[in-house]
């Protein structure tokens, strides 16, 4: 019944910075891990980041440790996906998603989440 949807994507040049959102709805019940995936054309859907909602820890996979940062307002039920220094390659779909359980690790798969945001387009130019 959680309803995920993603704000925030668009086109910027190499260098640049775009802050994604995910606002959660009709959650009824206890969410224990929210992620960013991104899926580029041809290629397999990736991790990009994990955070625990108990306990606001992040895990981020090597490309991005050190230009992404997640936060959350648990007031507003919204996670977001602070983007700097982007790169040609970060190029994707991203998508917003959300486990009741875990794992919720940067190794997580896409098949351990439960929710789905529709995907918001990041498009990186050089």
């Amino acid at each position: 019944q959680v309803q995920l949807m993603e704000f925030g994507g668009g086109s910027v040049q190499a260098g640049g910075s775009l802050r994604l959102s995910c606002a959660a709805s009709r959650v009824t019940y206890s969410i224990y891990c929210m992620g960013w995936f991104r899926q580029a054309p041809g290629k397999e859907r990736e991790v990009v980041a994990t955070i625990t909602i108990p306990y606001g820890r992040g895990d981020y996979t090597d490309s991005v440790k050190d230009r992404f940062t997640l936060s959350q307002d648990n007031a507003k039920n919204t996670l977001y996906l602070q983007m700097n220094n982007l790169k040609p390659e970060d190029t994707a779909m991203y998508y917003c998603a959300a486990a009741l359980r875990g794992p919720c690790r940067r190794w997580s798969n896409y098949r351990d989440f439960d929710f789905w945001g529709q995907g918001t387009q990041v498009t990186v130019s050089s």
